[in-house]
């Protein structure tokens, strides 16, 4: 665990969130101390609503320590950021759209301008709904943008959930069954091809939809 911790201190800065990296450290230190799974629920929580710090970094901590209660850290993680995203969504609904890029926009730091993004995430959101929530629970996009923006978008917050739930799991359990059977060297491969297997499961899902379509026309028919 030290190892991934000096690895972070020592790797590549970002000049405009030096403190983004301080909170980083400040984050993963918790899977050294005995109340990491409590850390992982309260950063799983608040990673959809305000916290800029991915969960991935503290389950990957958990799971590097103790690799055979990976799948408890894993679902744990999941529940607890679907709980997390839903409070976000409430918080949006009640808060307002314009309100909400607002707030977004004074969030936003140097080049970062998280109005705009919140805006463009509003757009797809209204376009493709099963998706921006689907690629945002599984991938890198900011699950906290579509779980704000999700009320605005006039989706469900059942759809919402369960969307979310299938995807988070999908993503925090994923990584908790490679740390179970793999361990450490789970670490190397979730840093190597974590994005090329998302964009991987991402395309799998689109042609299952494609392929489900497809055949309940020809039943429909």
């Amino acid at each position: 665990m030290n190892n991934i911790v000096e690895k972070t201190q020592q790797g590549e800065s970002i000049a405009w969130w030096h403190w983004h990296k301080h909170l980083y450290n400040w984050v993963i230190h918790w899977a050294d101390t005995r109340f990491g799974i409590l850390a992982l629920i309260v950063l799983a929580i608040t990673e959809p609503i305000c916290v800029p710090i991915p969960a991935d970094v503290l389950v990957i901590g958990l799971c590097l320590s103790k690799p055979k209660r990976s799948l408890r850290y894993g679902l744990t993680c999941s529940l607890f950021s679907v709980l997390g995203g839903t409070i976000a969504f409430s918080l949006g609904l009640a808060i307002g759209g314009e309100r909400v890029i607002q707030l977004f926009d004074m969030a936003s730091f140097g080049p970062i301008h998280l109005g705009a993004k919140a805006q463009k995430a509003l757009e797809l959101y209204q376009r493709y709904d099963f998706w921006a929530i689907a690629i945002s629970a599984l991938t890198p996009v900011p699950y906290m943008l579509f779980s704000w923006l999700g009320g605005m978008a006039k989706v469900s917050l059942l759809k919402f959930v369960a969307i979310s739930l299938v995807f988070r799991t999908m993503r925090f359990g994923g990584e908790a069954l490679l740390f179970y059977f793999l361990g450490e060297r789970a670490r190397r491969l979730i840093e190597k091809y974590f994005n090329i297997a998302t964009v991987i499961v991402i395309i799998l899902l689109v042609l299952l939809a494609l392929i489900m379509k497809k055949v309940g026309h020809v039943f429909s028919g």
